[in-house]
């Protein structure tokens, strides 16, 4: 993070009151850990998860955060917590592919009712700025997964557009979307190294198949910058990296000294080639902001007649899509020093060299 953010996150955060949801998974452990440092009067963790909260609650001992029992599929316990918040960062979802390909209802409840709950309660409560938290699965989404998670922006949109036109200069809602996350729960570098201490053969999907490398601390980075530079109905991007999965599993090895290598399984239901982050229609739009894509919502408003009649003009076939296929490729030694950069890795190597 650049002085000249810090300074401006600082400004921006210090003395508010800010909403977490889904605040105990490994975004809300991460941006709780930053925002701690910019002096916010109360961070409020919301989850249905009283074992992780009780270890937060341990592992900060923070008389700034406060942690309250909900789920977002039920807009009452958001109503009893929204009133007096200043800022909403909303990253409780179902996130992992299998989980919504087997109960896409429940993905739906969650990631499009929950979202929708969130973000009407912040405007009824008048909260200043919101922030949604989506995935690159949202740009031509082929599992439920990305398909709730699409929904979810489109929610938001279309939120952002009707307080617009009603004047509303309280509430901004914007989004961010982001690639795999390295480190997360559910992603596959945690997988990878759960094979490793079981002794077994890493699976790799496909060798050819490309991923967005994002570390967790960019993640955060983005959500800030959001949050900070956002107008309503905005996307934001940050611009990433990627590897193919034969050269993430060579180099997961490499750091571990692991001599079994990997086998190929295939791609499994729901899994695409190459990853998204902006789509080729948004391109048209898009705004290049340095590390950073700004998407700005299309601007028909609510009224029909346009939507119809009204478009953009460009040469779609001209503008390429941002990919996981055509962003900067690391090899396989970049990919080591990536990893090795990660605090979660330093903490497995420590651990690996005692046991």
């Amino acid at each position: 993070m650049i002085a000249d953010s810090y300074e401006q996150y600082k400004n921006d955060i210090k003395g508010k009151v800010i909403l977490v949801t889904g605040g105990t998974g490994s975004f809300g452990n991460a941006v709780i850990s930053g925002l701690l440092k910019f002096e916010p009067q109360r961070i409020i963790i919301f989850s249905r998860d009283e074992k992780k909260q009780h270890d937060m609650r341990n592992e900060y001992n923070s008389p700034l955060l406060k942690f309250i029992i909900g789920d977002v599929r039920e807009k009452e316990s958001l109503e009893k917590i929204m009133d007096g918040v200043d800022y909403v960062f909303h990253a409780a979802a179902l996130k992992q592919v299998p989980s919504c390909e087997f109960f896409p209802l429940e993905a739906i409840k969650t990631n499009i009712l929950g979202a929708h709950n969130v973000i009407s309660t912040a405007i009824r409560y008048k909260v200043e700025r919101l922030v949604i938290l989506s995935t690159d699965k949202a740009v031509y989404p082929i599992n439920a997964m990305g398909l709730t998670k699409a929904l979810m922006e489109k929610v938001m949109i279309a939120d952002a557009r009707k307080v617009s036109e009603d004047n509303n200069t309280r509430t901004t809602l914007c989004g961010t979307r982001y690639g795999n996350v390295l480190y997360t729960r559910g992603s596959v570098i945690p997988l990878f190294v759960e094979l490793i201490k079981r002794g077994e053969v890493l699976t790799v999907t496909n060798p050819d198949m490309t991923r967005f490398l994002l570390p967790l601390s960019e993640s955060v980075d983005l959500v800030l910058h959001a949050m900070t530079n956002g107008k309503n109905g905005d996307m934001y991007v940050r611009k990433a990296p990627a590897t193919t999965i034969e050269t993430l599993a060579q180099a997961v090895c490499e750091v571990f000294k692991y001599k079994k290598g990997y086998r190929v399984v295939g791609i499994r239901a729901g899994e695409k080639m190459h990853e998204v982050l902006v789509s080729q229609e948004e391109m048209i739009r898009a705004q290049d902001d340095g590390d950073y894509f700004r998407i700005p919502p299309e601007s028909q408003g609510l009224d029909y007649q346009k939507y119809y009649e009204v478009g953009k003009k460009g040469d779609v076939e001209k503008v390429e899509p941002f990919t996981s296929e055509n962003t900067k490729r690391l090899d396989l030694g970049q990919t080591v020093k990536l990893l090795l950069s990660l605090p979660e890795i330093k903490e497995e190597l420590a651990l690996f060299r005692s046991s």
